[in-house]
């Protein structure tokens, strides 16, 4: 059994047992495993995802068996031995052998994104360990092994530690919640954790807040380095006033110097764009030599060339101007323009040769050259890594890597030491930049490397010692969870049915360019993310809408792969573009997983780019989805070619729905329960396995009301509908499903609400129509007419007015309605069918009538050609067409 997880100046050298293996020491057992590691590296070199980087590199980065700067060997090994401490725990009582959750959490959860761990290091996206913990604390017990897939820095092994022993606050709360929800106590406990990602940066902003260190210990070592490097380097930082008195720069703003367009002169953006008294940026420059008003985007930048000492190479740069400086002087924080004391001393350090390590090589030169992120105008002459930073800067930060790398302290100190090293640096490059009109907002662009033209020069002393106070500080949770870099679409080192939880927080499509914007600091590590493998849409690597969602599906088949059959997967979203939902849901889908319930996520504050960034939502969804028992499994094979396994999906599937949900003082509508959720994950559920779908939605209808109980227009077994009338008698207000109508199929619903209340005529909808439904529809779906949708869905009294007809004349509707569809797919499939033909306007509900009846004929040619002659967004956002489209593709 593994011992002595939580390393600290008393524990490092004692002996530890790891893997059955009893050492002297944690510096004895490094050695022995990198080693091992290093023995290993060959074979591992095969898998996909394997860093870029030299083996001594990769080696020295790790602290195996825990954290392996590439594929850990030692996983199957873990979960071994972690099975064989849940049957000790079974025997104390702490945890049982038979665990079925059969509802997801859908309660929506909140999770606040100031703890200290969460800021310890910053990072494009994370959600909040307290967030995560409720999830982890419902789907698992004790012992549990949880797996990451997409772990970033690992916000998932944190909360997983966190079930131990939690703060109090954090703790009341959530005993306080679970008895008002779920009416039990909570089995606190740690679970065990797996991380994976594919970048070296993430993966060891994961080891570090996982791999416990002693604070105290790591607090002298780095005022040690902080003061040494200080003692040597302060003097670029000093600040002189006008009476000759010093003080320390914060930081220094420069301006970009463009041409101007009429007199060719030289401008300061900065001079040039403020007014007289400076108090305020201008989007106009005046040129200050002819007087002509004009625009940046008009004029020219400065070029000046320069001799590289590096490469030994005259190269070019845009120029650039220091033109004023914040700073502390006499106690008091104040802005001025530079003295010339302060600007001989920049030139002055112009003409020093920096000694120290830093990174030289061209900007994703271990793979290709720069990436999305680029842009011809304000990164004229940035090519390689040591072009982002300031001359300045560079000196300083190089001083403390090499002071880091060559101290003697302890292993883990070094590197909680470097783990400080490049938490410090997210305001230190030339990406930082001063937004004068925005409260004087210092700051970079999130998740780009834009160089504005107002580029901030943060003093390191500043931001190294603002780290260094907050570091201090950090009360990481006891224990250690295991850390690899690796392909999450190719987790071969992981075997079948060996994980407990998933939960997973995916890219979302192009938001954020990972590996390219990894790359600066991955560049001091040495070790850098293979971009070819990551799951991102990006043009500069040829990846696109159908890439991305081939790498998804990969990905969640391997997640598919290694969870145990009945156990649950949490996925975040966070994006509102529609076709990335679908593809992320057509991914879990095609996988395997049935998805249950979608909830919100209120994380408190936005990510760096939910901040600004116009695609970003505000919130992200929770989507739960459950693996099927392997009993179920059986069952359905048995019966999966006849009526018979359509109701026995359905019967499984509403037992992993919510039963009764809460919004405010009122019951709410759980939209997985209505029929038309319950068909498309039908038709999902068979389509993904390749199996004719026995049944129509007609039948299905009828069927549903046959079998189950039907209350407030949602589904139950006859177990879950006393529960839900008992629930919802206890809050009794009842809000109604709130239709958002993008399709013809949404449209029905909203009628169908309507109509339910009470009949009424045409004249009475009609308004109502224009309002609601006409107004938002997709792109190339052509909607029928209301009076259309009313003749094929509903049925007309003596009165004129529209009513919902009862089951069997629904299915005798939907029987004509599907003929009627057929014919119009008839006529697309002739159109599509032709050299040039283009659909550039469809009937999206045919299309799903017409590729349904081709996949059971196994007409896969058909669906590929309609499929590929309609608009792409109808193809994308439409999970069922997707779905057929998908499977067609394979096919032929």
């Amino acid at each position: 059994m593994t011992e002595n997880l939580f390393p600290s100046k008393k524990t490092e050298n004692k002996p530890v047992t790891v893997l059955g293996k009893t050492f002297s020491s944690e510096d004895e057992r490094r050695t022995y495993f990198r080693e091992e590691l290093r023995k290993k590296l060959p074979e591992l070199k095969q898998m996909e995802g394997f860093p870029l980087g030299e083996d001594e590199d990769i080696i020295n980065l790790s602290d195996p068996p825990f954290y392996t700067a590439c594929p850990n060997p030692w996983l199957n090994d873990f979960i071994a031995e972690w099975e064989d401490e849940k049957k000790e725990l079974e025997k104390q009582g702490l945890r049982t052998a038979d665990l079925e959750v059969t509802e997801p959490y859908a309660a929506d959860v909140s999770g606040g994104k100031n703890s200290p761990i969460y800021n310890a290091h910053s990072y494009h996206t994370k959600v909040p360990p307290n967030a995560i913990l409720k999830y982890i604390l419902f789907y698992t017990q004790p012992g549990d092994i949880v797996f990451d897939g997409f772990a970033g820095t690992g916000m998932t092994a944190v909360a997983a530690r966190m079930c131990r022993n939690p703060n109090v606050t954090l703790k009341n709360e959530i005993e306080t919640e679970w008895k008002s929800l779920f009416a039990t106590t909570v089995n606190w406990g740690e679970r065990k954790a797996i991380m994976n990602d594919l970048s070296p940066i993430a993966s060891n902003i994961s080891f570090n807040l996982n791999s416990s260190f002693d604070i105290n210990e790591f607090t002298n070592a780095a005022v040690n380095i902080f003061e040494e490097v200080k003692s040597e380097f302060g003097w670029l930082y000093e600040s002189y006033n006008s009476s000759g008195s010093k003080g320390e720069i914060i930081y220094c703003v420069w301006s970009t110097v463009y041409l101007c367009p009429n007199c060719h002169s030289e401008i300061s953006f900065w001079e040039a764009s403020m007014n007289s008294d400076k108090t305020r940026q201008s989007e106009n420059l005046t040129c200050p030599n002819c007087s002509v008003v004009t625009k940046k985007r008009n004029c020219d930048p400065s070029i000046e060339t320069f001799f590289d000492e590096v490469i030994q190479e005259t190269r070019e740069r845009v120029k650039e101007v220091p033109v004023f400086v914040s700073c502390i002087e006499g106690g008091k924080r104040i802005e001025r323009e530079l003295t010339d004391k302060e600007k001989n001393n920049i030139e002055k350090l112009e003409r020093l040769i920096i000694k120290s390590y830093f990174p030289k090589e061209l900007i994703l030169g271990k793979g290709s050259f720069w990436g999305d992120t680029f842009r011809t105008g304000y990164h004229r002459g940035i090519n390689r890594y040591y072009d982002l930073y300031t001359k300045r800067n560079l000196i300083v930060i190089s001083a403390f890597y090499d002071k880091i790398l060559k101290s003697q302290f302890e292993e883990r100190i070094k590197k909680a030491l470097l783990f400080w090293f490049t938490a410090s640096q997210s305001r230190l490059d030339k990406t930082n930049r001063y937004s004068f009109n925005h409260s004087r907002h210092v700051g970079p662009l999130a998740n780009t490397l834009y160089i504005s033209a107002t580029p901030v020069e943060i003093s390191p002393f500043y931001f190294f010692n603002s780290k260094l106070k907050h570091m201090s500080s950090l009360d990481l949770p006891q224990g250690r969870s295991i850390v690899q870099i690796g392909d999450t679409t190719s987790l071969t080192n992981i075997e079948d049915n060996t994980i407990d939880y998933l939960f997973i927080d995916p890219p979302y499509g192009d938001n954020i360019p990972y590996a390219e914007l990894n790359s600066l600091l991955e560049s001091w590590l040495k070790v850098y993310t293979r971009i070819e493998k990551e799951a991102i849409i990006s043009s500069k690597n040829n990846k696109g809408i159908v890439e991305y969602q081939n790498l998804l599906i990969l990905a969640y088949s391997e997640y598919y792969r290694i969870l145990k059959h009945g156990k649950w997967m949490t996925v975040i979203f966070s994006n509102t573009e529609a076709t990335v939902w679908n593809v992320i849901q057509h991914a879990i889908s095609r996988a395997g997983f049935v998805v249950s319930s979608v909830s919100m996520m209120d994380t408190s504050r936005p990510g760096l780019h939910g901040i600004i960034g116009s695609i970003a939502v505000k919130q992200p969804l929770v989507l739960s989805c459950y693996k099927p028992t392997e009993k179920f499994e059986q069952t359905f094979n048995q019966n999966k070619t006849i009526e018979v396994g359509v109701w026995d999906f359905v019967n499984e599937h509403l037992e992993h729905l919510p039963i009764h949900l809460i919004s405010g003082d009122a019951t709410t509508a759980i939209v997985e329960r209505s029929p038309k959720i319950l068909f498309d994950r039908l038709i999902s559920f068979y389509v993904q396995r390749s199996l004719p779908v026995p049944i129509d939605a007609g039948k299905f209808q009828l069927g549903l009301r046959e079998r189950f109980i039907e209350r407030d227009g949602m589904f139950f077994t006859h177990e879950q509908a006393a529960e839900y009338e008992r629930k919802k008698a206890e809050v009794p207000n009842f809000i109604q499903l709130s239709i958002f109508v993008g399709n013809e199929q949404d449209a029905i619903y909203w009628l169908r609400n309507l109509l339910d209340k009470a009949p009424k005529t045409e004249q009475d909808l009609h308004p109502l129509w224009m309002k609601e439904v006409a107004a938002n529809m997709r792109k190339g779906d052509n909607l029928p007419e209301m009076r259309t949708i009313l003749e094929e869905n509903f049925l007309k009294d003596e009165l004129g007015k529209w009513y919902v007809p009862d089951a069997e004349n629904e299915a005798d509707l939907e029987k004509l309605r599907n003929r009627r569809l057929m014919k119009i797919f008839e006529e697309y499939r002739s159109e599509a069918a032709k050299p040039k033909g283009k659909l550039k306007e469809v009937r999206v509900e045919a299309l799903r009538a017409g590729f349904k009846q081709c996949y059971q004929d196994k007409d896969f040619t058909s669906i590929v050609n309609v499929g590929d002659r309609i608009p792409n967004n109808l193809l994308m956002e439409d999970e069922v067409l997707l779905q057929f489209y998908d499977i067609a593709t394979s096919r032929i």
